[in-house]
């Protein structure tokens, strides 16, 4: 299923929606102002929380943490050496990484466990600079997850790059 992030153009600060292919608003990044850290919140169309996303208070690099029901969920930060390409690695509660691999900046790359393609993550058929598609590939993927570490990568890209509002 393909989703549509349209970040910051048409909302007020850090909120934005994310569509289906239909059009439908399906999740709402809701940033929160007037936080010590920066804290998101991915709410479904009725306004119910499905994960909280925070950066992490102390970590040598920037980091962001993934929440679910107050449980950490998942841990986002990049990857040390990353010649050629962006690399973050999704560590999950369970144990378990992500990997998340490509062109970051123009918002071009995969989310992956294994050799296994979970999500791709595309600008390529937007002409609008803040709209992207985040195409979850497996049926069973947990979309919320991905579409939280898509925002991460978004918000940690943006950092890194001096960007960050």
């Amino acid at each position: 299923m393909k989703f549509l992030v349209r970040d910051r153009i048409f909302g007020i600060g850090d909120d934005y929606w994310i569509e289906d292919e239909q059009g439908q608003r399906v999740f709402l990044v809701d940033g929160k102002a007037l936080r010590l850290r920066e804290t998101f919140e991915l709410k479904d169309a009725d306004g119910q929380v499905l994960v909280t996303i925070k950066k992490k208070w102390l970590s040598l690099r920037d980091t962001m943490e993934i929440e679910r029901d107050g449980d950490v969920l998942a841990t986002v930060r990049k990857k040390r050496l990353s010649v050629l390409r962006d690399h973050y690695r999704v560590q999950m509660a369970d144990g378990t990484e992500l990997d998340v691999s490509g062109d970051v900046l123009d918002k071009e790359y995969g989310v992956e466990y294994g050799d296994e393609l979970l999500a791709h993550v595309s600008r390529k058929w937007f002409t609008v600079r803040e709209t992207y598609a985040v195409n979850v590939v497996r049926e069973d993927a947990d979309a919320p997850l991905l579409i939280a570490v898509a925002v991460c990568v978004d918000r940690l890209s943006d950092r890194a790059q001096g960007d960050d509002e």
